[in-house]
């Protein structure tokens, strides 16, 4: 069963972000987490970010310093196949209905959680399969830490 490791959020923006029990997750946004850069974040098609609990420990295992929320991400989620992640691709976690929109870029913002230049790690053209996801909000809820989560 796949299901929410942690829902992270930083009300002042950028990372890392910050496991919370619960949060809203609207057509923009996560509610309490602020991007700084809106031209690479946030927005309709880039509502949320997601990364897999199981991609953060083989990266451990690698030597890397990530751990959940380190590097952005609004879900961290245990459990889930990550080769399901494609563009199009439909979830449902308690309310909440999201669409993934694209794998994200790494940027050097994220730089501490991977030994040296490392970010590029987890970027989709170097490493397919290794890379966290944007996704919209179809329908909008609350989305609780252990919260289910189901392919539509």
């Amino acid at each position: 069963m796949a299901k929410i490791f942690t829902i992270n959020i930083n009300p002042q923006g950028g990372v890392p972000k910050y496991p919370v029990n619960s949060a809203f997750f609207g057509k923009d946004n996560v509610q309490g987490d602020k991007q700084n850069d809106l031209k690479y974040h946030g927005g309709p098609t880039r509502a949320v970010c997601l990364f897999s609990l199981e991609r953060i420990l083989a990266l451990q295992k690698e030597g890397h310093s990530i751990s959940p929320g380190s590097t952005g991400e609004n879900l961290t989620i245990q459990g889930l196949d990550w080769e399901l992640m494609k563009v199009g691709a439909r979830f449902k976690i308690g309310p909440v209905e999201i669409e993934l929109t694209g794998p994200a870029p790494p940027c050097k913002t994220i730089s501490e959680s991977f030994n040296g230049e490392g970010f590029v790690r987890i970027s989709e053209k170097k490493y397919p399969g290794w890379s966290r996801w944007y996704a919209l909000v179809n329908k909008e809820g609350l989305i609780s830490k252990n919260d289910e989560i189901l392919k539509l």
